[in-house]
């Protein structure tokens, strides 16, 4: 469904059954989160919303963005309004998880709990000097690669199996979800290569302005919060969810061995059972 919500569209799915407790999970898209995993969420109300500029929310033009992130942590803010959701459990995941930071911090009445999962507390960018950044050589190979044809299904999907393939881990690559879930982005995402490039990669995070830094306020964090972070991460290094639980009030840390980015099929039985006890 489209919810008009802080001068915006964003489109929106939902599972369960409203009266349950609600969980909001924030991605880049909705894809980011598969059928399956949502369905495990059992006995939640979950909420899974594209960002603006991806797959079937507003799109403007992700390359010069007219909005800043906190704008996009007001559309989550204000998306849990107009739903008319109480105090919501906040998944956010890589650069997701820049915004579900900032929702728990600026809006700590609407946040029960906060998970964040693979992500790290500094914007894009330089990263600061305490904190793994990318991996080089991961890094060397995942962007020296040919661009894919972004109009063309086949070569985007053949692409984004290719990137999840170096950000996997050792244990966390199945190519059967990841041509499954890139064809899915690919499907919903505008036809034009700016749009299915945003979609994607979420390359609006390359120019949104981030600022100011939040790092230094996550000892403000109230909400019990869980992190979540495979220790072969190579594009946010496992470092920095050691970072994110230090520094939050209580956290915990669930380290998933042998994983990179993101959470595969093969971890969700422990992260969804974590996710269900917090």
């Amino acid at each position: 469904m489209q919810i008009k919500t802080n001068g915006v569209e964003l489109c929106v799915e939902t599972f369960g059954d409203p009266a349950d407790p609600p969980v909001l999970l924030i991605g880049i898209t909705m894809m980011s989160w598969p059928d399956e995993l949502c369905a495990a969420l059992r006995g939640r109300y979950v909420v899974r919303y594209d960002l603006r500029d991806a797959g079937r929310s507003t799109f403007a033009d992700p390359d010069a963005p007219g909005y800043d992130l906190r704008d996009l942590v007001t559309d989550a803010s204000q998306l849990l309004t107009t739903l008319e959701l109480g105090p919501a459990h906040v998944v956010g995941l890589g650069v997701g998880g820049f915004i579900a930071q900032l929702l728990a911090l600026d809006h700590p009445g609407q946040v029960a709990s906060l998970t964040l999962i693979s992500t790290r507390p500094v914007a894009p960018g330089p990263v600061d000097p305490d904190l793994p950044d990318h991996d080089p050589e991961v890094m060397g190979q995942l962007f020296g690669r040919p661009a894919p044809d972004w109009t063309d299904r086949d070569s985007v999907v053949d692409y984004m199996t290719g990137s999840a393939r170096l950000l996997a881990g050792s244990r966390g690559f199945d190519e059967d979800d990841a041509r499954a879930t890139a064809g899915a982005v690919f499907d919903r995402a505008g036809p034009t290569a700016q749009a299915q490039r945003a979609s994607h990669i979420g390359s609006m995070f390359a120019a949104v302005d981030c600022r100011p830094r939040w790092r230094e306020r996550l000892g403000q964090i109230t909400a019990p919060t869980l992190v979540v972070h495979g220790d072969e991460d190579p594009f946010f290094p496992h470092g920095n969810g050691v970072a994110l639980a230090a520094e939050i009030p209580g956290a915990t840390l669930l380290t998933l061995p042998d994983v990179g980015q993101g959470v595969p099929r093969v971890a969700w039985p422990v992260v969804v059972d974590a996710l269900l006890r917090l």
